[in-house]
């Protein structure tokens, strides 16, 4: 390729690349600042939620007919989402979720001894709660919010690539400009502002395109497809809950079969985090029950579904059944929350995406100003010239 239809590439990645920066910087500001306060939310939270927490007792917990009844009493005429058992210092959470015709995400906190009520938690609400709502979807509505967070993201995946063959230097001698900030007393603000957004770009490209990649995958249901199917994955890669093989018994004819189901697993998984149990939504359904292996992650849970009459365990044909039959392709998408937050990677990933994060938001920032000095400065020097004559 001759010299000049290189340069005229470059020229025309570059327009790319700031038009598409300058469309987005907002949104990707936002959206990083957020996640820099995301990542840390469980942590942050473990200073003051002491109600989460019990004195141990000797004896068995309530049954989870039990918690249905006493919770349906504190919270009346909303649906259950789900039931936390967790460890024996632990209460038990009770979740309320509805979508329609508005939100409602409330949890209540039960005592799992003997069922006392401890807390009331409004989940839609508070710091956290406007943390995500402005990482989602901008304080905006939903159905405007995101879709523009969705499309910058997926932007901001050409904004990186193109960002990566800009800084690509021309000849060898300038490798070492481009790694490390050679700054020096005469070193000057705008070259100062070219370095943080050319070197910590690059830096932190990498991690940069797979958080970028990751929202996408949330973001994006034919994003999810591509990436799955790409990984060779071969089985229903969305949530199914299957249903029941035999008849309905209702409630008030026999004790709910599922108030022998957590003490059972108790037995079988001795070394599990929590259990997550689902009731029935209907009389043909099964039930779910989501057991935690780890704490703070999500990708190696098991989800167990059991016929909603005789406990007998039902097989279901999506990724999301026990973790010890998940595939490779079927592993990366359970892993992908889990990525997106650095959880993978315990306290040191975590610590790797709130920093990736936090210099993402400081790219639009320097982006803008070096945009904006360049336009200036023709600005300037056309005033200039103009008053000279």
């Amino acid at each position: 390729m001759s010299s000049e239809k290189k340069k005229n590439r470059r020229k025309t990645i570059l327009q790319l690349h700031k038009i598409l920066g300058l469309i987005t910087g907002v949104v990707l500001f936002i959206v990083s600042i957020t996640g820099c306060l995301w990542v840390f939310k469980e942590e942050i939270e473990s200073f003051y939620d002491d109600y989460k927490y019990v004195n141990p007792e000797k004896r068995d917990f309530i049954t989870a007919s039990k918690v249905k009844s006493i919770a349906e009493q504190i919270i009346p005429d909303k649906t259950i989402h789900g039931v936390i058992y967790g460890q024996s210092n632990e209460a038990i959470e009770v979740v309320f979720y509805e979508a329609e015709p508005e939100i409602f995400y409330q949890s209540v906190f039960l005592n799992p001894y003997h069922g006392d009520f401890i807390k009331r938690v409004d989940n839609d609400s508070g710091f956290f709660a406007f943390v995500l709502k402005g990482h989602l979807r901008l304080w905006l509505p939903d159905a405007i919010g995101s879709r523009i967070v969705s499309y910058s993201i997926l932007l901001f995946l050409v904004i990186l690539i193109s960002g990566l063959f800009l800084w690509w230097p021309k000849n060898k001698k300038n490798w070492r400009q481009r790694l490390k900030f050679d700054w020096n007393a005469k070193t000057r603000w705008k070259r100062k502002n070219f370095d943080l957004h050319t070197v910590t770009g690059f830096y932190i490209s990498s991690f940069g395109l797979i958080l970028a990649f990751t929202g996408c995958v949330m973001a994006f249901n034919w994003f999810y497809f591509i990436a799955y199917v790409a990984a060779g994955g071969d089985k229903a890669p969305q949530f199914i809950i299957p249903s029941s093989t035999n008849s309905y018994i209702s409630e008030s004819e026999k004790t709910p079969v599922y108030d022998q189901l957590i003490p059972m697993l108790y037995e079988e998984y001795e070394n599990a985090k929590s259990f997550e149990l689902h009731y029935p939504e209907n009389d043909t359904t099964s039930i779910l029950v989501e057991i935690s292996n780890s704490k703070g992650l999500y990708y190696n849970m098991d989800y167990l579904f059991f016929d909603q009459n005789t406990l007998e365990e039902i097989k279901t044909t999506s990724i999301y059944g026990k973790y010890k039959d998940a595939k490779f392709a079927d592993k990366v998408i359970r892993m992908n929350y889990d990525i997106h937050i650095g959880a993978i990677g315990g306290i040191t990933g975590k610590i790797i995406a709130f920093l990736v994060s936090l210099i993402c938001a400081s790219l639009p920032v320097s982006g803008f100003l070096l945009w904006y000095g360049k336009k200036y400065k023709r600005e300037l020097r056309s005033f200039t010239y103009r008053t000279s004559l």
